[in-house]
């Protein structure tokens, strides 16, 4: 993940943001520390097969009827879910036997549990994949913002 700002418009005040900000977060999950115009979020995110915390300052601008809420991340702390992998590894190792069969034909007995181990670790793990991270947060932060009834 890189330490690029993640920014959103909105057509609401600086403090309708701010608010909206504060809901998304314990929507979220995240945490966030008001502070001024702005604060700290500390936001955990998943990204693919990597789990972590995203932390960083998000400031709230005032911008022609509107506001800009930009989130800067300072720091990221993730980690590969191990279980995951070792099913994959597992997966992987029965594809292998069901591709390599033809070849091998000693390999027939295994070859229907390779296939069904493959087939496994699809259904299991990578169907599951999903990514949400600070950009995903910036678009519930907006959904918030739109549905709070205020006026812009």
């Amino acid at each position: 993940m890189t330490d690029e700002a993640h920014e959103i418009d909105l057509d609401t005040p600086p403090e309708a943001a701010l608010a909206a900000v504060g809901r998304a977060a314990e929507a979220w999950g995240a945490k966030f520390d008001r502070e001024g115009p702005g604060g700290t979020l500390y936001l955990p995110v998943v990204s693919g097969l990597r789990r972590g915390l995203v932390s960083g300052p998000v400031t709230v601008e005032e911008d022609g009827e509107g506001s800009r809420v930009v989130f800067r991340p300072e720091e990221t702390i993730q980690y590969v879910q191990t279980a995951p992998v070792v099913i994959l590894v597992i997966s992987g190792l029965g594809g292998i036997a069901t591709v390599l069969w033809p070849f091998f034909p000693e390999l027939l007995p295994i070859s229907s549990l390779g296939a069904v181990l493959a087939l496994g670790g699809w259904f299991l793990v990578l169907s599951r994949l999903r990514t949400s991270g600070p950009q995903e947060f910036l678009v519930a932060v907006a959904a918030e913002a739109e549905g709070d009834g205020l006026p812009g």
